[in-house]
Order: C-alpha cells, then sequence, then structure tokens
C-alpha cells in the first residue's frame, strides 16, 4: 500500500487565501454554462463518492481555505467565506484559516446550521450553488427545503468552481488494484452477490447502485491505493438480478483481474468511470422495479432514477460488510495481535531511549513506530496519518506532526500516540496516553476517570440491536461525574483492511440515522478521553469485537451482547490514581494486562526481544 510520508505537508499553516477567494467570487458573477450568478458557493470536503479521507485531486476545501481537516464545509459569499468544522477540529482550524474565513464551531448551540445561516442571511431570490456530485441526497432534500423558506434556491453547479481555479490540481489517481484471497475474505464474489441479490428481491429492487468506495472493494474482494491509509480504488458498481456492471479506469482491469473475477464464479461488464451516469440513467429507466440508492449517495447520482422508482435505504453491503464473517473476525483478532507485538516494541523503545537522553521527536517516534509494524506479517501501510503528540499538540484531537509543528517526546509532558495499520487479514487503530516522567495530580485524575469510561463500556451488557448512540453516555459518566468531557464521538466502527472509520454503527451523541443497531461480530473502537486546550491530551481506544453475553432472562429472549477486547497493548498504570477504581474496575485492568501478557510474551520470545519482554512484564503487573 502506498504510504505517504510524515513529513509531506499537504497544507500550509495559515495559507493566504485572498486572491482564490476573488476568483472564486469572478466565477459565481459569472457561472459557466450561462447558469448565471450564485450568491454562495457550498464546498463540501468530500468527493463523488462522499469518502472521508480525499486522494489530494479532490481536497477542494483545504485548497480553498487552508484547512486540511477529514470534516469541513466552506461556504463562501459575496462578502464572507465560512468553516464549519466539528470539536475535533477547533484548535486546527483556528490555526490554519487566515483572516479571510470565519470559523463556525459546528456542534456548538450558538452556531446555527449552515442552511439556517443561508437562510437568514442571504436575500430573497438569491441562488445558492453546490456540486451536486458532492452532496448526498439526504443533505440536498432539507439544504433546499431550508433554502426554500426564506424564497431563494439551490442550484446545482457544473463543473466544479473550485476546479477552474485550481491551477495545479492534483491528477485524479489510478492505481494498481489488489485481488483479495478468499482466505482472507472468507466468502467469494459470487456468494456474496447472491446475498445482495436475496435482499434485493426482498426490496422488490432490480437495479442496485453502489458508490460508496469501500463497499465497492469489499464486494469485489479487492483493494486499491488511490486514497492513502485507505485501502480504496476509484469506481462504481450497479448490480442487477442478471449482470454486475464496475465503471473504472480501463487500465487497472489487468488480465490478473479478470482472473480474479473469473476465480470468483463472476462475470463482470467494465465501463469507463465516466459512463456511470449514462448507463445508469438507461437501466433506471428501463427497470421494471425500484431501483436501490443509499441517502447517502451523491444528488448527482439520484437525480437520474426516475422519483417514482428510488429506493433510498443503506445498501446491502453495508450492512454486510459491517458483521464480520467467521474469516473476516479472525483475521481482525489475529492481526491486533501482531500489531500489539509492535506496539510494545515502540513504547519500550521510546522509553528507553528518552532514559538514555537520546533526542526523539513526534516525528522519529512516529517514524519508529512505523519501522517496527513493517516488520509484521502481512503488512500493507498506516491505516491513517499517526497522531504522535507531546504536550499541548495532544490538545490537538486529530493533530499530526508536521516539521513546524514538531515537539520533542520527554519525561516532563503526556505523549499521546493514536495509530494504526492495514494488514491483508485486517485494520487496526489504537491510542495510547504515555508519561516517562511524574505526571500532575491534575493528569492523573483525568486519565483515571477517561480509564473508568473506557471500562464501563467494555464491560456494558446490553440488548441485541440496541444503537450505539445509547451506549455513549456509559463512557462519558465518569468524567461528567468531575466536570469533564471530550467532544468527539465515542466509537466508529473499523473495517476489514479498509476504511479505519466504518459505518453505519457508531458510538457517540450524534444520531447515526442509518445504524441497525449492534450485532455479534460488529467491531468498534472504544475512545473516551479528555483533552485540556493548550496543555495536554489524554484519550485511551481499543478496539472491541461485540460478542453475545449470558446474563439472566437474556433480555427476555431478545439476545445479550457484550464487548470483547482485541487491542493487545498495556495501559499505563503509572498515570492511574487506583482510589479511584472500584475493585471490579481494578479486577478487569488486572485481567485484561494478564491477557496481553500471556498472548504477546511467547511471541517476543520466539523472536528473542528480551527487552520488549521485561517493558511487557513491567507494564501488565497487576494493580
Amino acid at each position: 500500500m502506498r504510504i505517504r510520508s510524515l513529513f509531506a505537508v499537504d497544507a500550509v499553516i495559515m495559507k493566504s487565501t485572498g486572491e482564490l477567494l476573488t476568483a472564486l467570487r469572478q466565477l459565481m458573477k459569472n457561472l459557466p454554462n450561462n447558469l448565471g450568478t450564485i450568491s454562495a458557493y457550498i464546498i463540501p470536503s468530500t468527493d463523488a463518492h462522499q469518502s472521508e479521507y480525499l486522494a489530494a485531486h479532490d481536497e477542494r476545501c483545504a485548497f480553498v481555505s487552508g484547512f486540511d481537516g477529514s470534516a469541513g464545509t466552506a461556504v463562501v459569499t459575496e462578502t464572507e467565506a465560512l468553516l464549519w468544522t466539528d470539536g475535533r477540529y477547533y484548535q486546527q482550524a483556528g490555526k490554519q484559516l487566515d483572516t479571510n474565513w470565519k470559523l463556525m464551531k459546528d456542534g456548538l448551540p450558538s452556531t446555527p446550521a449552515i442552511d439556517a445561516w443561508l437562510a437568514k442571511m442571504l436575500q430573497p431570490g438569491s441562488r445558492v450553488g453546490v456540486d451536486a456530485n458532492l452532496i448526498t441526497a439526504a443533505a440536498w432534500n432539507p439544504l433546499q427545503t431550508s433554502i426554500k423558506t426564506a424564497s431563494c434556491t439551490l442550484l446545482a453547479v457544473t463543473p466544479n468552481l473550485v476546479d477552474l481555479i485550481w491551477k495545479e490540481q492534483p491528477p485524479a489517481p489510478h492505481n494498481q488494484l489488489l485481488p483479495l484471497a478468499t482466505i482472507f475474505t472468507g466468502h467469494s464474489v459470487f456468494e456474496k452477490l447472491t446475498v445482495v441479490r436475496e435482499k434485493m428481491v426482498e426490496k422488490r429492487a432490480s437495479v442496485l447502485v453502489v458508490s460508496a468506495l469501500d463497499e465497492i472493494a469489499w464486494l469485489l474482494n479487492l483493494r486499491g491505493t488511490d486514497i492513502d491509509y485507505n485501502p480504496v480504488f476509484f469506481a462504481y458498481v450497479i448490480v442487477t438480478l442478471e449482470e454486475l456492471h464496475l465503471f473504472i479506469d480501463e487500465t487497472k482491469i489487468v488480465p490478473t483481474i479478470f482472473e480474479h473475477f473469473r476465480e470468483n464464479g463472476v462475470e463482470v461488464r467494465v465501463h469507463a468511470y465516466d459512463d456511470m451516469h449514462r448507463v445508469l440513467q438507461r437501466l433506471a429507466v428501463a427497470s421494471p422495479h425500484l431501483v436501490w440508492v443509499s441517502s447517502g449517495s451523491s444528488y448527482a447520482l439520484t437525480m437520474l432514477i426516475p422519483e417514482e422508482k428510488r429506493f433510498h435505504d443503506i445498501t446491502p453491503i453495508n450492512l454486510m460488510k459491517a458483521v464480520k464473517n467467521a474469516t473476516e473476525a479472525q483475521g481482525m483478532r489475529n492481526c491486533h495481535i501482531r500489531d500489539g507485538v509492535a506496539l510494545c516494541q515502540y513504547f519500550a523503545w521510546l522509553e528507553r531511549t528518552i532514559a538514555a537522553g537520546t533526542p526523539v521527536t513526534e516525528i522519529s517516534g512516529a517514524t519508529e513506530l512505523e519501522r517496527c509494524r513493517s516488520r509484521q506479517q502481512h503488512y500493507k501501510g498506516l491505516s491513517f496519518t499517526t497522531i504522535s503528540a507531546s504536550g499541548p499538540n495532544g490538545s490537538i484531537i486529530h493533530y499530526h506532526p508536521l516539521p513546524e509543528t514538531n515537539r520533542p517526546i520527554n519525561n516532563q509532558e503526556l505523549y499521546l500516540c493514536d495509530s494504526g495499520a492495514q494488514y491483508l487479514d485486517g485494520t487496526t487503530d489504537v491510542t495510547r496516553t504515555v508519561h516517562f516522567g511524574k505526571p500532575s495530580d491534575e493528569e492523573i485524575r483525568a486519565f483515571t476517570h477517561v480509564l473508568k469510561g473506557q471500562i464501563a463500556l467494555s464491560t456494558a451488557i446490553f440488548p441485541r440491536r440496541v444503537k450505539g448512540q445509547f451506549l455513549d453516555t456509559i463512557a462519558r459518566k465518569a468524567l461528567w461525574d468531575i466536570g469533564l468531557d471530550y467532544s468527539h464521538g465515542t466509537g466508529h466502527g473499523i473495517g476489514h483492511y479498509l476504511n479505519v472509520h466504518e459505518g453505519p454503527m457508531g458510538i457517540g451523541i450524534r444520531l447515526m440515522p442509518n445504524d441497525p443497531g449492534l450485532e455479534e461480530n460488529m467491531f468498534l473502537s472504544n475512545e473516551p478521553g479528555y483533552y485540556k486546550d493548550g496543555k495536554f491530551g489524554i484519550r485511551i481506544e481499543d478496539i472491541m469485537q461485540v460478542t453475545t453475553a449470558d446474563v439472566g432472562t437474556n433480555f427476555d429472549g431478545r439476545g445479550a451482547l457484550t464487548f470483547h477486547t482485541v487491542t493487545m497493548c498495556p495501559i499505563q498504570t503509572r498515570l492511574i490514581d487506583v482510589t479511584f477504581l472500584t475493585q471490579r474496575e481494578r479486577q478487569h485492568l488486572n485481567n485484561y494486562h494478564r491477557r496481553v501478557y500471556e498472548t504477546l510474551a511467547p511471541l517476543l520470545r520466539e523472536i528473542e526481544d528480551q527487552e520488549t519482554l521485561a517493558w511487557l512484564e513491567r507494564e501488565t503487573r497487576s494493580i
């Protein structure tokens, strides 16, 4: 898997945006294709497949605003430029936006939603433009309704205005595909398609539109490198009851890919990537039944389907992918064990290096961690940019080190490391917060209460199909009890050698309308935290497998579930005030540490890594 260098700088801190905004506003006054004038232009930070992380070609919001976080929406009017982003990125956006921009802190009661702001600020008769490829149907409809109440109009603008002013826009990537064998996937493409078509028949649909890149990769048992850290490739798929249509850069379909499809028992009709809209429109019109399209697909695709034939729901692939089959689940457990070896080697090395007085920085530390992982079997690359954050940098929730911000890792400050890897048999994501000296009472108190919340969630027992939103408070209560909180979600789904953030389920305050409820063999993160602006950050993150629980009346037959932690890495006991823990919490941590030791110690003995083994033995001692 292609790995972006840790030293690469894709966005300049505090980029000057005045000339770009002037050029954009000139286009807004005279739209291409004789579309007239718009008073506001919306620039989402997504691509035509609604990806969370983007190829450089699609980083339009970052290009215009200078803010390169994974969640942001820019709005440019004749006189103002505003950026909406959530609590994960308040600090980052504040540092990256220049004086031309106003930061809108999404999620705060005082911050209006984009549609409410537009409806209030625009004059009646105004038009608002957006690239319909970059906005979902689920987002387009309420936005259009809200703007219409202010006597304004929402307009699909093509081509994208940012593309017209981006003189050195990187080309769209077209990288090689990687077939993934059934020893890793568990099921062939034929078997997956059989289930998909059964679901289509149940819903009276004869056409299924698949635009999410991870769904396409999972369905076809293929992986790619078109987006850094995300093993996906740019394509569309249309499934009918008789045919499988793949829309892709045809140079990618080399003989080995056709052989892959033959081995998986399917025939594929290959089309050019740009033919998707034309073929979809033809198939939708000809379809005798419903056309199934996710509300998370772009409005540009959705509007091609006759309204009376549209069936809006998350695709069956989304749910099938979220519930890991037996092979995938075993792979997830196995890769977390190997990942645990690498993590222990890194933290043991880091402690030794600092104790010896050898300089180590956030960047050199992240580089060493990557080196440790690269030695593990089935390793393919990182699953996201490593968050290697020392001291105050840890308070920036999605920080990653750049030469301009690089700090030493030392024994005077907390060090937060959030990292993950892609393996052929799974994806990892883990955060540990450590201190190599004497932590303050404030740091210990906060860390201990983060841990209490993390333990509370990992030991929760709940009914089958309960939605993740209802579990969020369990992880926050210990922090709330002492007046602390965190401004990000508590847990996200994770892919199987796929995207590190995977829906449709999650654990957080915000409603996830497509959350089907938790089921056995879903995998989610458990990551409460606390961040003191400009001082330090604390997060403890594990990946958990949803498993069955045996309790009481089993919720009157509904079924009981709980979590099993698959991450294998000690939690630093130096940062714990044991007097804050209950006996049950102490026992849980001791049991976890015993399991980590018993799992990893034999592997470290096998490779004769005595230094890491000694560190592991010390770090997993009972408290």
